[in-house]
């Protein structure tokens, strides 16, 4: 008797074991989440941008951006809102993400070459007022001018800014009529006079 009460006792354990065991096995499924469409995300991200919530449309951009890297379009968006909000150094960033998925992209070469310029005349402005553009600097900056002047056809890079024609007083047309000379109009500071 003893050898089927412990035949039992071990059965029964094996059956415990196997419930226990088919219990920790069963598989979990998971329900996949939906991913939106790259629509739905540029779709939010325009009324957010409609809706003057820049920095969440920045964010649903760059979900999207995320989701679906090989697309263009929201690197598109983004620069152009950085660009359009004087952002140039980002919107450079954003135009340089549009042209690693399409090299020919006009608008991305655009944002670049404008904000370039931008942000390099701001810096050669801050310098001129500081009167620290000299040496090898002066030298770089003169040829990079030459170079863009040859590129755009143009004989001056930064056009001299019309002065207002002030039409003389009564005073002013007797003292000419009498031979006496107006008075010589002080010149603009042009930071631009070095490049030339």
């Amino acid at each position: 008797m003893s050898t089927s009460i412990h035949l039992r006792r071990l059965l029964g354990g094996a059956a415990c074991i196997l419930a226990l065991s088919a219990c920790t096995t069963a598989p979990v499924v998971k329900v996949p989440e939906a991913v939106p469409t790259i629509a739905e995300v540029m779709g939010k991200a325009a009324a957010a941008d409609s809706a003057g919530q820049k920095e969440a449309a920045i964010a649903l951009w760059k979900q999207a951006a995320a989701a679906y890297p090989a697309d263009k379009d929201p690197w598109t968006r983004m620069a152009q809102t950085k660009y359009e909000a004087g952002q140039y150094g980002e919107a450079i960033v954003n135009a340089q993400e549009i042209l690693v998925r399409d090299p020919n992209d006009q608008l991305a070469n655009s944002i670049i070459a404008i904000s370039g310029l931008r942000l390099s005349t701001r810096a050669l402005s801050d310098l001129s007022r500081q009167n620290n553009l000299s040496g090898s600097l002066r030298t770089e900056s003169q040829d990079l001018a030459k170079l863009l002047r040859e590129s755009l056809g143009e004989q001056v890079l930064v056009p001299p800014a019309r002065e207002k024609v002030v039409q003389p007083t009564q005073r002013n047309t007797t003292a000419t009529k009498k031979g006496g000379k107006q008075p010589a109009r002080e010149p603009k500071a042009d930071p631009f006079d070095a490049l030339k």
